[in-house]
């Protein structure tokens, strides 16, 4: 799977694996999802769109099946709160 870093206010990379016809993205907020059955077509359309996140939005999202792989938040230095009630 080849993964290329995208300009993308939503989008920090994308992934494709033709064999598998799985897509794999990267989203800036740290979640990263794999789509299933994407085909290649569709994979070159995404990378070649002027906003990736409306082609997204419009062509990707809730058309194919898909799953989380991994969610780590991008904000490391970010304060982190804890509220313990009792």
């Amino acid at each position: 799977m080849n993964v290329r870093a995208v300009e993308s206010t939503a989008l920090a990379t994308i992934a494709y694996d033709n064999a598998r016809k799985a897509l794999r993205l990267e989203f800036c907020s740290g979640a990263v999802y794999q789509y299933f059955g994407v085909s290649a077509a569709v994979h070159e359309a995404l990378l070649l769109a002027d906003s990736k996140g409306r082609h997204f939005n419009q062509a990707i999202r809730g058309c194919f099946p898909y799953r989380l792989i991994n969610f780590q938040a991008k904000a490391p230095d970010a304060e982190v709160r804890v509220e313990w009630r009792r």
